[in-house]
């Protein structure tokens, strides 16, 4: 339980790395994003989750908002995934953990 608790939480930390590349060079390229190779590598990695929160999103919801909600996400699955593996380490002893 503590690998799947461990990769879930890699997985979060991954996406939210990338969530917030993809924002903040959004920002910084402004129109131009789309010819930006390093955003390009960004919105590949970050687009299975983008997707999975347009799934999950009504369709109220603009476009361009849903990379926040996948990032809002991420955010509670990698809090959640803390506090599991917290909980988890406690019970197994902290030496287990380590």
């Amino acid at each position: 339980m503590l690998l799947f608790t461990l990769a879930l939480k890699l997985i979060a930390e991954i996406a939210l790395m990338a969530l917030l590349g993809r924002g903040l060079l959004a920002l910084l390229a402004g129109a131009g994003r789309q010819t930006n190779p390093f955003y390009r590598v960004l919105a590949v990695i970050t687009n299975p989750f983008v997707q999975a929160a347009r799934w999950v999103t009504p369709r109220q919801v603009l476009d361009q908002h849903v990379p926040l909600v996948a990032f809002l996400l991420m955010g509670m699955l990698w809090v959640a995934t803390t506090v599991v593996k917290i909980s988890l380490c406690l019970e197994a002893g902290v030496q287990t953990c380590r």
